[in-house]
Order: C-alpha cells, then structure tokens, then sequence
C-alpha cells in the first residue's frame, strides 16, 4: 500500500520516531561513546598540564618573584550536564530530521510506487549514506583531544561540502537506477551503487585531506571512538526509518480495519 495520510500526519509519524531515535542514540552514545570522550579528555588534560609545567619553569627563569598565573578557565557546561545534555540535544535533532523525512516522504511518494514502509526505509536509508557514512569516510570523527582550534573552520565548512557531496551521490545513484528501468533487478542495482560510488570518489579526490592526529594519539582509543560515533548515528537513522515505517504500516492496518468495518 503506498504512503497515506496528510503532511500533518506524516509530520507527527517523523516527529515522534525522530524522538524515539534520538533517545536511543542518546543512550548508545551515554554507553557506548562516553568511556571513549573520557579517555580522550584524560589524555588532553593531561598533555595541557604538561606544557603548563615546561611554560611555568621557562618562565621561573625570567622571573624570580611576583609573577603568577590566574585560574584556569572552567567549561561552560560541566560534564555531568554534557552527559544528560546530549539526551536533549540528540531528541530534539531526531525530531527536527524526522521531520525533515516525513517532508521528503511526502514529495517522494508522488513519484514512488513504493510501499509506505519500504519508501520510509529507503529514504532513511538514503539519509544515513548521504548524511553519515560518505562523509564518515573521508572526514571521519574525532575525540576532544584532536584538532587544531584554529581550522575548526575550514573542517566545518570541508563537512559541510561532504554531506553536498553525499546527497549528490545518492541523487544521481537513484536518478540511474530510475533509468535502469525495464532491466534485471541486479543490473539496476549494480548500475546504481556504481553510480554511488564514482560521484563519491570524484569528490574524496577533489576535496582535501585533514589529518590532524597527533602521532602519539593511542590508535585504538581513535578507532573506538569513531566505531562509537558511527554506532550513535547508525541507531538514530536505523530507528527513525523502522519507527516511520512501523507508524505507517500500524495507520494503514487501521484504515484497512475500519473500512472492512464499514462494508
């Protein structure tokens, strides 16, 4: 059955499993991500406070009394509230991209003949290659502990591109698959992962590096924590699209339900 209901309706299927979403994610990132921020701020803390001591006995030498340095700035935020912090900041996004795709859902339909469903799979779908993994792999995430605060712009700005360059892949990816119609299911297929992944290839070669680790930065330490992001984005895409494919599914069932009641 393709995709029912007014804008009003589909908005409230992608708000709500955008708030499922972004819980779950909250809650895999409390787990899963937090041990490995924490790791990564022990290691800052403790690389600041060793260039705080070479500073301070370079400048005992030029000084012998009457000189002192003030307090350290406190964060903003302490941790404890960036812990519970990511709970609402992570719900509030699931809701604004869950909202997004019933936007997008109800557009596609016109042109999809899809199931409700598999349409809101697919478009989730689409969004996490687009939005998470394309620039996962050219730009991947960070700990606190690296990174140059002075290109945090240029990064910014170089991600901003990728995730461009992401929607364009998937764009022209489904855009061959549409002119694939009328061959086997697996040459559609082929023909537009290919499609995916030259366009993405272009632009990894046309957009530039960064590579701003330092090399005594543990390996593993980075790798979890970019296996830990990925698992954080993973379950919200992965959730939101089961959520709003589920909603769909549970108001047709009762459309069908009332209807049969009706005759």
């Amino acid at each position: 059955m393709p995709l029912t209901g007014s804008l009003k309706t589909l908005l409230l299927r992608g708000l709500l499993a955008g708030l499922i979403a972004g819980l779950l994610a909250a809650t895999v990132g409390f787990f899963v991500g937090e041990p490995k921020i924490n790791a990564a701020i022990a290691i800052e803390e403790s690389q600041s406070q060793a260039a705080d001591t070479h500073e301070h006995g370079a400048a005992a030498d030029q000084a012998a009394s009457g000189h002192s340095h003030g307090d350290e700035e406190e964060p903003l935020v302490s941790r404890s509230g960036q812990k519970a912090g990511q709970f609402l900041a992570l719900g509030l996004f699931g809701m604004a991209i869950g909202a997004l795709l019933a936007v997008v859902a109800n557009v596609a339909r016109r042109y999809s003949t899809l199931s409700g469903p598999r349409l809101a799979l697919a478009l989730a779908g689409g969004g996490w290659l687009a939005i998470v993994i394309i620039p996962f792999f050219k730009y991947p995430a960070n700990p606190p502990a690296v990174g140059d605060p002075d290109t945090i712009n240029q990064r910014t700005w170089l991600w901003v591109a990728v995730v461009l360059l992401g929607f364009a892949a998937v764009g022209v990816s489904v855009y061959v698959f549409k002119l694939l119609r009328g061959q086997l299911g697996t040459v559609r297929l082929i023909g537009s992962v290919l499609a995916l992944v030259v366009v993405a290839g272009i632009g990894y070669v046309l957009l530039p590096g960064i590579n701003e680790v330092k090399a005594d930065f543990p390996a593993a330490l980075l790798w979890q924590f970019r296996a830990a992001s990925l698992a954080e984005t993973g379950t919200l895409w992965l959730v939101l699209g089961l959520g709003f494919a589920a909603l769909t599914e549970f108001a047709a069932s009762k459309a069908q339900t009332a209807e049969a009641v009706v005759r």
